[in-house]
């Protein structure tokens, strides 16, 4: 490898850190502004899945009280989870469940705040119908077995579909987002192929294929490189108007996503108790379920030593939970269903 480019990738590495080293400290000036003027700023920080309902959710939330005001930094799940564990900021937000050893050290717990669904988008210019995809099929493209867009493997699933014969260009998220890690557990739930030789992670070790940071850049990658396929929550596929695919679920029905769809999937995996408030929505059983969906969670711990902070930090998440579910159908996720909500809140009034 040439040094110029050895030099490259070792400035990008230090331009990341120092970008989040720069957001962190960032965010502590602004918290400590704020303690000077008598409020609180409550910084949050995780995944870029759930992004433009956070911001949406910081700018309803700032307009209620200037005393309690929110920010939201989108450094990945695994920098979300770190960050909260550590003791920085005041909660973590991303699509990856804790650990038994992360909730017992960082006296944590989970919370679902919105259900998503991750979608593969592709771009396939004349193909004008929904594309149909398996899990053992998108395994087999993301291990990069399957080459080609006329591929006997998806000329199967999709009969009348006129599929060019071009190259398929996989894009995929880097280490730590939490869309991979709904993605995994899918493909590992779907291909034992898959299952053994990449699993489930938020840093998957993919064999093919090229980056995109965040969701939104992955939405962009796509619909600018011709035969490319990725996979994105379906509220970046609808907003870029990027075709997205059926996928088949465990009832050998081709599911399309959409707020019905995923939150089939989640009353699927909840009913009849409603506490599983860490499980896997991916595979659900039922007709209608839409098999790659998942809860984003916040990450929050479940005691602090200073009152003030735990009494705003409790007003934030009893508004998420409340007149802050009605923006999320609104910016194109789907609320958490009535039942869970009512166990959630429960939860929220242990917070000490």
């Amino acid at each position: 490898m040439q040094p110029s480019v050895l030099r490259t990738r070792a400035y990008s590495r230090r331009a990341g850190s120092t970008f989040v080293l720069l957001t962190l400290v960032l965010a502590a000036l602004l918290s400590q502004l704020a303690l000077a003027l008598e409020s609180i700023v409550l910084v949050g920080s995780g995944s870029s899945v759930p992004l433009p309902l956070f911001r949406k959710w910081t700018s309803e939330y700032n307009k209620r009280n200037p005393a309690i005001q929110m920010q939201y930094l989108p450094l990945g799940t695994s920098e979300g989870i770190k960050q909260i564990s550590h003791g920085v900021g005041d909660f973590g937000a991303g699509e990856v469940p804790l650990t038994t050893k992360e909730r017992g050290e960082g006296n944590l717990i989970e919370l679902p705040v919105v259900l998503i669904g991750i979608v593969p988008i592709y771009n396939l210019p004349g193909v004008t119908r929904d594309l149909k995809f398996s899990g053992d099929l998108l395994a087999e493209i993301f291990l990069g077995h399957v080459k080609s867009w006329n591929a006997p493997q998806i000329v199967r699933l999709n009969p009348g579909v006129t599929l060019p014969n071009l190259p398929i260009k996989v894009v995929y998220r880097p280490g730590g987002k939490g869309s991979n890690y709904v993605f995994t557990d899918f493909l590992s739930k779907t291909s034992s192929r898959f299952r053994e030789e990449i699993g489930v992670s938020p840093s998957p070790k993919w064999p093919a294929g090229a980056p995109a940071e965040r969701s939104s850049d992955m939405a962009d990658k796509v619909r600018g490189e011709t035969g490319s396929i990725g996979y994105v929550e379906l509220q970046y596929a609808v907003a870029e108007k990027i075709p997205y695919g059926l996928i088949l679920n465990p009832a050998g029905k081709f599911v399309k996503a959409s707020s019905t769809t995923i939150t089939a999937a989640c009353r699927a995996a909840e009913t009849p108790q409603w506490d599983k408030f860490s499980a896997s929505l991916t595979n659900a059983p039922g007709a209608d379920s839409f098999p790659i969906s998942s809860f984003s969670w916040i990450y929050v711990r479940t005691s602090s030593s200073d009152p003030r902070r735990k009494d705003a930090l409790v007003d934030l998440l009893n508004w998420f939970f409340s007149n802050g579910q009605q923006f999320s159908a609104q910016e194109g996720y789907s609320p958490l269903p009535r039942e869970l909500l009512v166990k959630i809140k429960t939860q929220i009034s242990s917070i000490h």
